[in-house]
């Protein structure tokens, strides 16, 4: 699984950033636009989720669960700060794809508690693309976590997210995770619908091999 997230740089704007990584193949685009106002975000919200029904992938809102709604959206990606998840399904209902963000295991068994379709888990290194950093985790931080997971049986899905490379996709794959989660991996490559392609062959490379 390879999950984008949308960024803004000098050279692209959030929707240039997720059709990109739609040409490349991805088929989960998750819409971050953590300094806009609502209606903007609504606005690039709709002419996504067009595109994502053209390429048969899904789109997730990041934050904003009366966004995700009101655009049809396919589910809201959930911060520490944001809503609860167990809110958030009863707002939205069982349709909806609900994730949250995790750093610790006991932030996993709190959203599994809770009901979460997938968890992101990081970061795995330092990135300039999130604000207010939770602690880095490493190889050696998702393994542990990992086997953690494995031990109490948990089954929701984890994606990795946090400065990732094509570089670190078989080791970090290799942890037990479900996926990975890449923003600035793919928007600071020469070209990036390319490298979404790149992430994307390395993916299925490692589902083969297992």
């Amino acid at each position: 699984m390879l999950q984008f997230i949308t960024h803004e740089t000098d050279k692209y704007s959030y929707l240039d950033s997720a059709l990109m990584a739609l040409e490349g193949g991805c088929k989960w685009i998750q819409l971050r636009m953590k300094h806009s106002d609502t209606d903007e975000i609504i606005s690039v919200a709709s002419r996504l989720k067009e595109e994502c029904r053209k390429h048969d992938a899904i789109l997730i809102i990041d934050d904003h669960v009366d966004i995700a709604v009101q655009t049809d959206a396919d589910g809201v990606h959930l911060g520490k700060n944001d809503m609860p998840p167990a809110e958030a399904r009863m707002k939205m209902g069982e349709k909806f794809i609900i994730g949250g963000t995790a750093n610790t295991f006991d932030d996993i068994r709190n959203l599994v508690l809770s009901g979460v379709d997938y968890i992101g888990l990081g970061p795995y290194r330092f990135t300039s693309t999130k604000e207010r950093l939770a602690p880095v985790l490493g190889e050696e931080g998702y393994r542990s976590i990992m086997e953690q997971c494995s031990n109490k049986g948990f089954s929701t899905p984890v994606v990795a997210i946090g400065g990732i490379t094509c570089d670190d996709v078989l080791d970090i794959m290799g942890c037990g995770v479900a996926g990975i989660a890449v923003s600035g991996g793919i928007l600071n490559a020469d070209d990036p619908v390319r490298e979404t392609e790149k992430f994307l062959n390395l993916l299925y490379r490692y589902r083969d091999g297992k």
